[in-house]
C-alpha cells in the first residue's frame, strides 16, 4: 500500500490586516487533503480561492492558524524553523513560478545547489545539473551567466531544473508549465511523470487544463475550504 506523504485536515488560515486597523481576512477554513506516493493531484479553483495559500502553508511559508500539516512525518503546524528547513534539504521539494536567486550566482552553482547542500561531491553535482540544464534546452553558453539576465521563459526552465535535479519524495509544484514552449512543455510533463513512477508525492497548481489531464490522478477543489470574507 502506498504511504501518504502529505496529510491535511481541519486547517484554517487568517490574515490580520495591520494596516487596515487589525481587520481580520478569513481565507480558508476546514482544507483537508493526501496525496500518497507516486501520486500527482491538483489544486483547482478560481482565482483567489486559496491555492497558492495552501501551498505556502504546506512549503512553511505561513503558518495555519488550526489543523494539522503533516509532510513525510513532519507536523508543519508547530514545527520549529530548524524542522521547516530540515525537510526541504532532505524530503520537500518546490518549484514555484518566480527564480529567485542571489545575482552574480552563475546558472550551474544554482542548479546543483541542492546536492552540495546534502553533501554530493562538486564534480559529480555539476555533471548532474549539466545533464538537467541540456535536458531542458538551456544553451551550454549560458550555463556561466546568472540566470537574473535570463528570459522568463529560460529562467522558469533553470528553476524546473534546480527544483528536478534531486530525487525529492514530496514535490509542490506552482504552474510548472507556464511561460513554456511546447517542446519544454513536454519535457516537463515528463519529468513529471518520472518522479511519479520513482514514487514521489506531487502537489501541484495547473491552470494548463491539458497539462493537468497529462500527469494527475485527481483534482482537489479548495473553493471548499473558501470561508465567507467577512472581516472582523
Amino acid at each position: 500500500m502506498s504511504k501518504v506523504m502529505i496529510e491535511i485536515s481541519g486547517v484554517t488560515k487568517r490574515f490580520v490586516l495591520h494596516n487596515q486597523g487589525g481587520a481580520v481576512l478569513p481565507v480558508m477554513q476546514g482544507a483537508a487533503l493526501s496525496v500518497q506516493e507516486g501520486e500527482c493531484v491538483a489544486l483547482v479553483g478560481a482565482s483567489g480561492a486559496g491555492k497558492s495559500t495552501l501551498m505556502r502553508m504546506i512549503w512553511g511559508n505561513y503558518r495555519c492558524d488550526e489543523g494539522s500539516i503533516q509532510v513525510a512525518g513532519v507536523e508543519l503546524c508547530c514545527a520549529a524553523p530548524r524542522e521547516v528547513i530540515a525537510l526541504r534539504r532532505s524530503k520537500l521539494g518546490y518549484v514555484s513560478q518566480f527564480l529567485r536567486v542571489i545575482p552574480r550566482v552563475p546558472t550551474l552553482d544554482v542548479v546543483a545547489e541542492p546536492l552540495l547542500a546534502q553533501g554530493m561531491d562538486e564534480l559529480q553535482a555539476q555533471a548532474r545539473a549539466r545533464a538537467m540544464l541540456a535536458r531542458l534546452n538551456i544553451p551550454e553558453r549560458l550555463w556561466w551567466l546568472s540566470p537574473t539576465t535570463f528570459s522568463g521563459g529560460e529562467q522558469q526552465r533553470v528553476n524546473i531544473a534546480r527544483g528536478f535535479i534531486q530525487d525529492w519524495p514530496v514535490m509542490l509544484l506552482d504552474e510548472p508549465t507556464a511561460s513554456l514552449d511546447a517542446g519544454n512543455r513536454a519535457v516537463v510533463l515528463d519529468l513529471i511523470a518520472e518522479a511519479k513512477a520513482r514514487g514521489a508525492a506531487i502537489l501541484g497548481i495547473f491552470h494548463d487544463a491539458e497539462a493537468r489531464a497529462a500527469v494527475c490522478d485527481r483534482e482537489v477543489d479548495v473553493t471548499g475550504f473558501t470561508p465567507a470574507r467577512s472581516a472582523a
